[in-house]
């Protein structure tokens, strides 16, 4: 055994894996997969911990899209809304369970669920709001297409947008340079 013994395990209906003989599915992982999970785990209940305030286990619902985020992560307001959805009580008490959590967020990990977009995705985005091509966008224009289109920062993630994009000296946002602080290393 180098460290890497595969474990079959029987699971009935639906999941990721081959089928078996008698049409159930199998599924294989390895010790390095158990241990990436493992790892996930750990960086999932860091992440929660910093939320549980009061150290039982839970956190605001509304912290959730913070925790979500802090792990890599950019779902849009929808997946963030269905996200919750998924972990909430029956009857909501505007807290959610660790619990609930570490399996739908270790699953979105996994399968590398909202993902930021790619750099030349960002990048002609922007490039459509500076037909000029400028390089460059206002500071004035930044908060009015952040603001009025699509789905509409809020005050609060506007001024913390501004205050990483914007160049105090020229008061714009070379999106360029945005960009590349932006994204994500996935390495």
């Amino acid at each position: 055994d180098h460290g890497c013994s595969e474990r079959v395990k029987k699971k009935e209906g639906g999941g990721e894996g081959r089928r078996g003989r008698g049409g159930e599915r199998e599924e294989v992982t390895t010790d390095l997969e158990e241990a990436l999970v493992a790892e996930l785990h750990k960086k999932i209940k860091d992440a929660f911990e910093v939320f549980d305030h009061e150290s039982n286990n839970t956190v605001d619902v509304r912290e959730i899209g913070t925790i979500i985020r802090s792990l890599g992560c950019c779902p849009t307001e929808g997946e963030l809304h269905d996200f919750i959805a998924e972990i909430e009580e029956e009857e909501p008490t505007g807290y959610i369970r660790f619990e609930k959590f570490i399996p739908v967020m270790t699953r979105a990990l996994v399968e590398r669920r909202y993902r930021p977009a790619a750099e030349d995705i960002l990048l002609r985005a922007f490039e459509v709001l500076d037909p000029a091509k400028r390089g460059f966008l206002t500071k004035d224009e930044l908060v009015k297409y952040m603001t009025e289109e699509g789905e509409p920062f809020s005050q609060e993630e506007m001024e913390e947008m501004l205050s990483a994009a914007i160049d105090p000296e020229s008061n714009t946002i070379n999106y360029r340079d945005y960009i590349t602080m932006m994204v994500v290393d996935e390495n």
